[in-house]
């Protein structure tokens, strides 16, 4: 063999070895791109399976926060903290247990019930009481039908006889021939919106309880005419949330039964909006498009809307003269369930949220007003936020974008500026959770009844919602609300309507200091 080919084959053999050294190093890189893939994979598994089959709660407890931020001399946030300013490493408070476990009022009636000894019955004249033993045991009586009679005499005038009967006119009824009082209705809605009892269950409970029948459907042309009276009332809260400064939205999804869909639900949307301690407001709509916000909070709306990061609302800020703060919760939210992929870095971060929720807790509870609440944000807060913000930039780089704790630093910094401004307004909260739990309602409901009966029925259950939340949110009796409500309404006009709000109508029945004084 000459020398050519020997260079040839050598050549050859050459090329096949870059050609295998070429597949093997592309099939090392695909196996571990395939690794990295099923390591997110599991770890989103992981996360899913403890939201459902694990603890729900996002709270920490002290030890576990401990114990994540033990790695965490080996992370690489670098970001020194200032020295004029000494950190808790926890922040976390723990609240006052109720020491007693039954609060009853003090004015609760007592029905007593006097046991006398056989002997003493038998021969009372040789028995003198020199004292008593008396215990008391928690009763309860369930409530009862009952007909509410209206008796109207009709009178004849002795001296002329040509005049005509007089009798009293007859009260004015939610709606023409309905037999249900108001009393009775207003049983209806609260065991429905605010006891979450459907009315199929409510129609056996009457029957098999109390031997009264009322068919599930008789319920629901009731509740039809309740909320034709009821929605002035909505119209008023509507009014005041429309003009606030602030508010809170969120949404929640609902299904409904669609007439153009039979045999299955769509989907819908209660949204709701919520001005702390003032007013909360729902309204039910088939989509969750940025259309909606104009309904609820109308098309010329200008001011401050605390928010997630859904893309409906800086569609619906656009052009406006709206501020769109965001929810530092939401923003919570990704790291707490990222903690499993990096421990440490997400101990860090959490602590440094949980420092902000403890000054705001502190802010709190001292009752401060919108100025020392900027000022103490201004001087406190704006620090904490300045160096996560920075440490986060930092670690972008270091995580797989699809990862828990690559998605949650991802969230964070593109919603960071939105989330940042509550440092500006002191009337703003941290987060938007008091609408979420303003919304948590209408969430256990739907393990009841499941879904809407139409579009028609959101609608109806979107403004006996916001009577119902607006009771909870004052401390309003709703059933004794609601009765008196139906009883008032029919007569009033559409001036005086706005003295029935829950706040209102609360603040017209507490005591003056005048009449306190009297008293």
């Amino acid at each position: 063999m000459n020398e050519a080919a020997l260079q040839a084959q050598i050549d050859a053999l050459k090329a096949e070895l870059s050609s295998a050294q070429q597949f093997l190093k592309a099939t090392l890189q695909s196996l571990e791109d395939s690794r990295r893939e099923n390591t997110v994979l599991r770890q989103k598994l992981d996360a899913l399976a403890q939201r459902f089959f694990g603890k729900k709660s996002e709270q920490l407890d002290s030890k576990q926060l401990e114990l994540l931020l033990s790695g965490l001399a080996e992370s690489v946030v670098e970001t020194p903290a200032p020295k004029t300013t000494q950190l808790p490493l926890l922040c976390l408070r723990k609240k006052s247990k109720q020491s007693q476990r039954i609060r009853v009022p003090d004015n609760l009636e007592v029905v007593s019930e006097v046991i006398e000894p056989e002997i003493v019955q038998t021969e009372p004249e040789h028995w003198q009481q020199i004292s008593q033993e008396v215990s008391r045991l928690l009763d309860y009586q369930p409530g009862k039908f009952f007909w509410k009679e209206t008796i109207r005499p009709k009178y004849v005038r002795l001296d002329d006889k040509l005049q005509p009967p007089v009798v009293a006119p007859a009260p004015v009824r939610v709606a023409d021939h309905a037999m249900a009082a108001p009393g009775l209705l207003a049983h209806l809605l609260v065991s429905k919106y605010a006891d979450h009892l459907p009315f199929y269950r409510l129609q056996m409970i009457f029957w098999q309880r109390h031997g009264v029948y009322i068919a599930r459907q008789q319920m629901v042309v009731w509740t039809r005419h309740c909320v034709l009276l009821l929605e002035a009332i909505v119209l008023c809260i509507k009014k005041e949330v429309q003009a606030s400064p602030y508010v809170q939205v969120d949404e929640t999804p609902v299904r409904y039964m669609d007439p153009e869909n039979p045999g299955r639900c769509s989907q819908g949307y209660l949204w709701t909006a919520l001005v702390p301690k003032r007013c909360v407001l729902y309204e039910w709509h088939a989509s969750r498009a940025a259309a909606c916000l104009e309904s609820l909070l109308g098309a010329d709306y200008t001011g401050k809307v605390q928010c997630d990061g859904y893309s409906a609302y800086p569609a619906f800020a656009r052009n406006k003269e709206i501020i769109l703060i965001g929810c530092m919760a939401h923003l919570r939210r990704g790291f707490f369930e990222a903690r499993e992929q990096a421990p440490s870095i997400a101990g860090w971060i959490l602590n440094q949220i949980g420092i902000l929720y403890g000054w705001e807790e502190d802010l709190r509870q001292s009752r401060a007003g919108p100025a020392l609440r900027e000022a103490r944000r201004a001087s406190q807060s704006r620090m904490v936020m300045k160096r996560l913000g920075c440490s986060l930039k930092k670690l972008q780089s270091r995580y797989l974008p699809r990862s828990p704790m690559g998605e949650a630093i991802s969230y964070a910094l593109n919603q960071w500026d939105a989330v940042s401004r509550f440092l500006d307004h002191g009337e703003a909260e941290i987060d938007d959770n008091l609408v979420e739990n303003a919304i948590r309602p209408t969430a256990i409901g739907k393990k009841n009844w499941l879904f809407f009966g139409s579009e028609e029925a959101g609608v109806r259950n979107a403004a006996v919602y916001t009577l119902i939340q607006n009771c909870r949110m004052h401390g309003v009796e709703p059933t004794a609300y609601l009765k008196d409500v139906l009883e008032r309404l029919p007569t009033m006009t559409n001036h005086q309507v706005a003295e029935l709000t829950p706040l209102n109508w609360k603040a017209a029945r507490q005591p003056t200091a005048a009449t306190r004084q009297a008293a």
